[in-house]
């Protein structure tokens, strides 16, 4: 069988980086950085936060050719600023207003089909807003690694054709089933390589992950947003992160060392392509 790869028109020993943004929609920070990033940086996709408050402002910004992915969203982790689900899903909810603060308060409680509804709503949602929706990516990997949602996962991904995000760096013994196997006999396209490190702001992580690029389809994510009040307010001393995402994403010093690695850029767009021939 072909490689990815080769099946995106390409040799297969080539290096193909995949530099995606998350929580487009989280915050009007965001959606500016986001958008920086794509439009002057080194960025090639993003994936918005349809529950997050922010979301409508990212979908009537963005641009025709800009690929948008869908970060499903099932936790709400910040303090003090709060989303919660689009349905009528009481498992969804922490009972403090919005979605559960931890994975695992999610995961003790979520029921399955609340989660399907709930997700498949926020595909919806999405797509009547006038996105071109490229693929799915969950946010802090909730339905990533658990079986009963990771079947809701796949499910989507059959359903609406879509390419999704996969860690390569957790093995199927450490999540207690083969995800991505099972994703592969389904037809379901994802990256070949991403770093299941979802830290903001690891300059190091990035470069790290540049040096040792394997050849295939590599996904490296940053979380980048502008300096504002607004987003020192959500997030705290963790803004600094975003922040110095932004300032990355956007440097020739990344650039430069896309360059020294031989890669090519190339978006979530690409990825559905194949999937859909």
């Amino acid at each position: 069988m072909n490689t990815l790869a080769e099946r995106l028109g390409y040799a297969s020993d080539s290096r193909l980086v995949i530099l995606s943004c998350d929580d487009l929609g989280a915050s009007h920070a965001s959606n500016v950085g986001v958008f920086r990033a794509l439009h002057d940086g080194a960025a090639t996709c993003a994936s918005l936060m349809v529950p997050a408050a922010w979301a409508r402002h990212a979908a009537d910004s963005a641009r025709p050719n800009d690929d948008i992915g869908v970060h499903l969203t099932l936790n709400s982790e910040h303090n003090s600023y709060r989303w919660g689900p689009v349905t009528r899903a009481p498992s969804l909810q922490s009972g403090e207003g919005g979605f559960p603060r931890t994975l695992e308060d999610l995961w003790q409680h979520a029921d399955p089909d609340e989660v399907l509804r709930e997700l498949r709503a926020q595909v919806e949602r999405a797509l009547v807003w006038g996105v071109d929706v490229t693929h799915l990516a969950p946010h802090l990997s909730a339905i990533t690694l658990r079986p009963e949602f990771f079947d809701v996962y796949l499910e989507l991904a059959a359903e609406y054709r879509l390419p999704i995000r996969l860690p390569s760096t957790i093995t199927p013994e450490q999540a207690g089933f083969p995800f991505r196997h099972l994703a592969a006999e389904e037809g379901v396209v994802f990256p070949d390589h991403f770093d299941h490190d979802w830290r903001a702001g690891s300059k190091r992580r990035v470069f790290d992950a540049i040096e040792r690029l394997a050849p295939g389809v590599t996904e490296i994510h940053v979380q980048p947003a502008i300096d504002t009040p607004e987003v020192r307010a959500i997030a705290g001393p963790s803004a600094d992160g975003w922040i110095a995402d932004l300032e990355l994403v956007t440097s020739s010093e990344l650039r430069s060392a896309l360059a020294g690695a031989d890669t090519v850029l190339i978006g979530f767009r690409e990825l559905r392509e194949v999937m859909r021939a």
